[in-house]
């Protein structure tokens, strides 16, 4: 209800955020851990801190996400949480015995500035992290960001801590998967695998946040990279990081470290970002693409050819994570489908001219912004009503008030149960969001139809 009180004059604010479109960092810290195999997760911070991150996770892939936290009180608050930490890892590798802590910040420990690094060295020397096992650390303060950037700076800190550099090369591929879906990381790879080309992912939780119920409650999932993995990664003859914002940090932290050469993609969502991927992995890994992989793609064109009239300039509006929305994008303006109301809540000016490159030649002006929010999106949308909405479940709202069709896709989706299943990158990804796209599109067009002009078949 009172979404229906927002007003269509748009007016300019740079110190007021209604509704924002992202989360903070340390849920992304958090999610990259655990991509990690054997890896529990630390937020060095308040216990509702650690409570919010873990339920948002928790909620999006209806998994149990475990997680420590430093349980500041007013006096860690005050003289710093060193002690709680020291504490806290003593008692993680005492209890969960996992292979390596990953420890992230929140606003309050990075606005008294704890030194992690030398705080986890104290602990070391004290003689209660055991030998073998690892800490690393990441700082992800809630106050600037998004929860991508603290994927990034996790995913970074796994590289700075954990990859070794070696003048001995080996015939693999590391690859950086992004702020993406278990699903989508488990497509990554059977690709790769399709093209014969060893890769190192990491961090990957497939098989860690959609684990199969087998019965028997595993603490930590067989899914996910693991320490050795990573550490071998600097003996990659190249990296491929998909996502600018979530990826390139890392590759970029390889390259420098360990002397491993790396090209930036955007998420391979969509046709022409499948394509680029394939082919820089057929390039990095010195194969020919298999006639499995042509046979996909030519899927994707048949529906693409034979749907076309259905989806041909209906408006899309979008809100998400900026490295899905750049690809979502573009596959929308590959479909000849019109994007008009592009909104992320993670702040960068990249963002928005890579939007205004891919739509330049559209018709009309495409309202894009950085840095966003969802009381903005739904301004846009009511002065300009698209067809579709591309976004995370909060857009239900819009959705519902405004009385336009909407496809979830993004983070967090709390009240359905596909996407940590069902892929959305490459050639079967695009298939899914093609048939997800005609439902929406052709549900609409029968329930407003009359009678005499509902169609039968397509």
């Amino acid at each position: 209800m009172l979404l229906r009180h927002t007003p269509t004059e748009v007016k300019e604010r740079s110190a007021l955020t209604v509704n924002p479109a992202k989360t903070c960092q340390p849920v992304g810290a958090m999610y990259a851990a655990l991509g990690i195999h054997n890896c529990f997760p630390h937020s060095h911070g308040s216990q509702g801190c650690c409570a919010y991150h873990r339920s948002m996770l928790t909620r999006h892939y209806k998994e149990p996400v475990m997680a420590g936290t430093s349980s500041f009180t007013e006096g860690a608050s005050v003289f710093g949480g060193g002690a709680n930490l020291t504490q806290a890892l003593h008692n993680i590798f005492t209890l969960y015995e996992p292979d390596v802590i990953a420890v992230h910040t929140t606003c309050l420990s990075e606005t008294i500035g704890d030194d992690i690094p030398q705080i986890v060295s104290a602990t070391k020397e004290g003689g209660k992290i055991p030998e073998g096992k690892l800490v690393i650390h990441a700082n992800t303060p809630s106050y600037v960001g998004s929860h991508v950037t603290g994927f990034a700076n996790m995913t970074k800190s796994m590289v700075s801590y954990l990859a070794e550099p070696t003048t001995q090369k080996e015939d693999r591929v590391n690859v950086i998967p992004g702020y993406v879906e278990p699903a989508d990381m488990a497509e990554v790879k059977r690709i790769a695998d399709q093209l014969g080309v060893k890769t190192i992912l990491f961090p990957d939780t497939s098989g860690v946040l959609n684990a199969p119920q087998t019965g028997r409650h595993e603490f930590y999932p067989r899914g996910g990279a693991t320490v050795d993995e990573i550490k071998s990664a600097g003996a990659s003859r190249a990296t491929l990081a998909l996502g600018n914002l979530a990826s390139a940090l890392a590759a970029k932290e390889l390259e420098t470290k360990c002397k491993v050469p790396f090209e930036v993609l955007d998420l391979p969502i969509g046709l022409l970002a499948t394509d680029r991927f394939v082919d820089a992995l057929r390039k990095a890994g010195g194969v020919p693409v298999p006639e499995s992989v042509s046979v996909e793609r030519g899927q994707v064109l048949d529906v693409m050819t034979d749907m076309q009239q259905y989806l041909f300039q209906k408006k899309v509006a979008l809100v998400g994570d900026p490295d899905q929305l750049i690809a979502l994008t573009e596959f929308l303006v590959t479909l000849d489908m019109w994007p008009t109301h592009i909104v992320t809540g993670t702040p960068g000016k990249e963002f928005e001219r890579r939007i205004e490159e891919i739509t330049k030649d559209l018709p009309y002006h495409v309202n894009v912004k950085a840095g966003g929010d969802m009381y903005l999106f739904h301004q846009w949308i009511k002065n300009d009503k698209p067809d579709l909405i591309i976004g995370n479940t909060y857009c239900k709202y819009i959705a519902r008030d405004e009385d336009i069709p909407l496809i979830r896709h993004g983070f967090p989706i709390v009240d359905r149960i596909g996407h940590i299943v069902f892929p959305t990158v490459g050639y079967r990804g695009a298939l899914r969001l093609l048939e997800k796209f005609l439902d929406a599109v052709m549900d609409r067009q029968d329930r407003d139809s009359d009678e005499r002009s509902v169609e039968l078949v397509m």
